[in-house]
């Protein structure tokens, strides 16, 4: 199943996908159980929006064999996790605004994790029940800015610059998705998250360890290789297998 948040006559509202429709629920789809009602759109006459509105997003570094030796980076022994704004989230048909043109400023696809329940110390093997679902990400990332800090939150905290969607999908395997990247219509990422050297699992309990989880909260897991930089003017999509397309123009 599908779930997302969208627009229709100036109200957000939260619904569940059905073919080539949109059924509205009655609360969020976040909510236990999820409400559907009798309102009922098509999917062309709504507009997605980003999916959740998280209190925190937490991101994972070089968690791709190959990115991590693209970016001439040892493999971390365990997850590289680092938080980043909420406020930089947007949503599909968005556009990510370049802050410092001149900077090197690169587009990175990866899977995000969004999680349904209240999670704290969660285990390795309990990590998959505090899952609602999966979406698509394309991580924004300044990387003047990474080496000038030595960390990445500002690099990748300013508006725009983590778009997300535009479902999530809950009937998915983490381990077994294609995930892909074009930007104009090029394709840039081709990978597999079989390739992770983390996973989902192993990312979840690490990050509950530190911190509590709420639902809504995003964790983003890495990307594969074939990241580049970003230009005004670009259009960029992002697909990952049983999920969806997650496009974004440059400004």
């Amino acid at each position: 199943m599908k779930y997302g948040r969208f627009l229709y006559n100036g109200e957000i509202k939260h619904g569940m996908v059905d073919g080539d429709r949109v059924i509205e629920l009655l609360g969020t789809y976040l909510d236990e159980p999820a409400v559907p009602t009798d309102r009922v759109y098509r999917l062309e006459d709504v507009k997605w929006l980003a999916p959740v509105e998280p209190k925190q997003v937490i991101a994972i570094g070089l968690n791709y064999v190959d990115h991590a030796k693209e970016q001439n980076k040892p493999l971390p022994k365990e997850p590289m996790m680092f938080m980043v704004s909420p406020s930089a989230i947007i949503g599909p048909g968005e556009s990510i605004r370049l802050a410092k043109p001149t900077h090197r400023i690169d587009y990175e696809a990866e899977l995000a994790v969004v999680i349904g329940k209240k999670a704290h110390r969660v285990t390795e093997a309990e990590a998959l029940d505090v899952v609602f679902g999966y979406t698509v990400a394309i991580d924004v990332s300044d990387r003047d800015l990474q080496a000038r800090d030595g960390q990445y939150t500002r690099a990748k905290s300013y508006p725009t610059y983590k778009p997300i969607g535009p479902f999530v999908a809950t009937d998915v395997n983490p381990r077994n998705l294609s995930i892909k990247l074009t930007q104009n219509g090029v394709t840039k990422q081709d990978g597999h998250t079989s390739d992770m050297v983390h996973s989902v699992e192993k990312i979840i309990a690490a990050v509950t360890e530190v911190m509590t989880l709420e639902p809504g909260d995003v964790i983003l897991t890495g990307t594969p290789a074939g990241v580049g930089p970003l230009h005004p003017g670009d259009d960029v999509a992002a697909t990952i297998e049983g999920i969806g397309t997650l496009q974004v123009t440059v400004l």
